[in-house]
Formats: structure tokens, C-alpha cells, sequence
């Protein structure tokens, strides 16, 4: 809240005349992460919580300074240039086949454009699909009932128990690690409070390696723009049991971190631009 404009409309300009990365520092309410999500829409690279309590304060010094770091490399674009990503319209359907298969992707620093431009391509009958985007607890909610208002399919925050089922994606919850289970014939979502993996929870690491183990072949699995190297061994892990990996190339990434050491350890059989990953993935299925 500033004098003479709101911090959207200063962010705005900021990206049209001079872009710059730009980390939001955000509470938890549901304006605050309503104004998070139209932030990151407007350019930001991340969210971080303001802590609530005193003594999370350290916690959140040690993750301010990282993704300082990450965003100080960030690729950001002038709001007044080209979209960087020109997509067709929703593709379309899949053929007879693909109903056993599961898509599962994971994204950081700049993944809520990146996943909104490759989700809002997919059609309606798409496989199941479970999604790690580094985010506090509480944004993800918004995060995924945004999605569930762009996208063909339902996108919702994943709940202890949901059904994996096609038509249907899930957002790991901030705070929280997203991993595949079965029920006897049926895949269900589960979350857990492990430790952190890469610093992370939710962790795409975690999830990756929850999917290599129960659906390693009928996988196709994306890894895109991001900070560290969160999910790269469960990359191979993936490729090594039958998964089809893609990875985000380096030109379109805001940060090419995270698919960089995907690729860097063999766990990537194909590494496209971010309007290719929606074509892909279909081909792939």
C-alpha cells in the first residue's frame, strides 16, 4: 500500500519500462495471496510468507536469501514485449489408450506462468495429473482454484486420500509433501509432513519418486523452470523405470536450474521450449 498508487499498478509499470526480478513478500490472508497470484501474473518469480511468528523469522531469512540469489538470474521479460509464449488454442482430444497413463510435473521459480501456459492447452480427458510448484502454505489453494477457473479439466489443491483420476489435477499444498498411492486398484493422492527434500515440502523430488515406483512406464513426467536441483534424481529414477521426461529448455525458463541438472544427470529423454511441452506431452500419452 503506497500514497499514490498500490503495489500492483508501481509493478506494472516496473515491468513494462524496466523489468527486473521481483520476489513478493505476502501474508497469508485471502487478499494477500489473491494479490500474491496477481503479482506473478503481472511478472513476479516468487512468493515468500511473511512469518507469522517471531521465531520463523530465521526460516524465512535463510529462504529470502536463496531465492535473492536464484531470482538475481532470473530471465524477465518487458510486459510491453511479445508474450513469451504463443500458444493455439486447448488441443485436442486424446485417442483411445491413454487412460492408464498419469502426468506428473514439478516447477519453482516461475512456474505459476509456466504451468498455467502448458495446463490451460490440455484437454478435457486428460490423464491424471499431479503438480509440485514450490509455494507457501496457503497459496497453493489460490493457486489451483485460479487454474480450476483457466483450464478444461478440474485443478484442485490435493487433499490426504483424493482420487487420482483422469480429468483431474493436483496441487500439492504449501507445507506439505504430494506422493502417489494405491488402494488396492485405485491411485490416491497422499500428503505427508516429512522433512524437507532440497529445502523443499512440497518436494518434487518426493513426488517423482512416489510415481517412478507405482507407474514408472505409464508416466510422462515435465520438469520446468525453477531454482536448485529439486526432482533431478527422481527424473532418472523415472526415465530408469519407463517414464517418458521432458524438460524445459534453457532459452524459455526463468531459471534454468532445476531441468538443468535433470538434464545434466540423464534423466531427460526430451528437452522442448514451454509452448512445445503441451504437444509433447499429448504425443508422449
Amino acid at each position: 500500500e503506497l500514497p499514490r498508487m498500490d503495489g500492483l499498478t508501481f509493478l506494472r509499470g516496473l515491468m513494462r519500462h524496466h523489468p527486473l526480478p521481483v520476489i513478493i513478500v505476502s501474508a497469508f490472508t485471502p487478499k494477500g495471496s489473491k494479490l500474491a497470484m496477481d503479482a506473478l501474473e503481472i511478472g513476479a518469480v516468487e512468493i515468500i510468507q511473511k512469518p507469522s511468528r517471531a521465531f520463523g523469522v530465521g526460516e524465512m531469512a535463510a529462504e529470502l536469501i536463496a531465492m535473492i540469489k536464484a531470482a538475481a538470474g532470473a530471465r524477465v521479460r518487458s510486459a510491453a514485449a511479445a508474450p513469451a509464449v504463443a500458444l493455439p488454442r486447448v488441443l485436442p482430444a486424446l485417442r483411445a489408450g491413454s487412460s492408464n497413463k498419469i502426468i506428473a510435473m514439478g516447477a519453482s521459480t516461475g512456474g505459476t506462468q509456466a504451468l498455467q501456459a502448458v495446463l490451460t492447452q490440455l484437454p478435457a480427458d486428460i490423464p491424471p495429473i499431479l503438480i509440485v510448484q514450490h509455494m507457501p502454505e496457503g497459496f497453493t489453494r489460490t493457486f489451483a482454484e485460479r487454474l480450476n477457473s483457466l483450464c478444461p479439466f478440474e485443478v484442485r489443491e490435493a487433499a490426504h486420500g483424493d482420487a487420482v483420476t483422469p480429468g483431474r489435477a493436483l496441487v500439492a499444498p504449501g507445507g506439505k509433501h504430494l506422493v502417489l498411492a494405491r488402494h488396492g486398484t485405485r491411485w490416491v493422492a497422499e500428503l505427508n509432513d516429512g522433512p524437507k527434500v532440497s529445502r523443499q515440502r512440497p518436494s518434487v523430488e518426493v513426488l517423482f519418486q512416489s510415481v517412478a515406483k507405482l507407474a514408472g512406464p505409464s508416466t510422462v513426467a515435465v520438469i520446468m523452470t525453477g531454482m536448485g536441483g529439486d526432482g533431478a534424481e527422481g527424473m532418472l529414477a523415472l526415465k530408469t523405470a519407463g517414464a517418458q521426461t521432458i524438460a524445459q529448455d534453457e532459452q524459455s525458463c526463468v531459471v534454468f536450474g532445476m531441468p538443468k541438472e535433470a538434464i545434466r544427470m540423464g534423466g531427460v529423454n526430451h528437452v522442448v521450449p514451454l509452448a512445445r511441452i503441451p504437444e509433447t506431452i499429448l504425443k508422449l500419452l
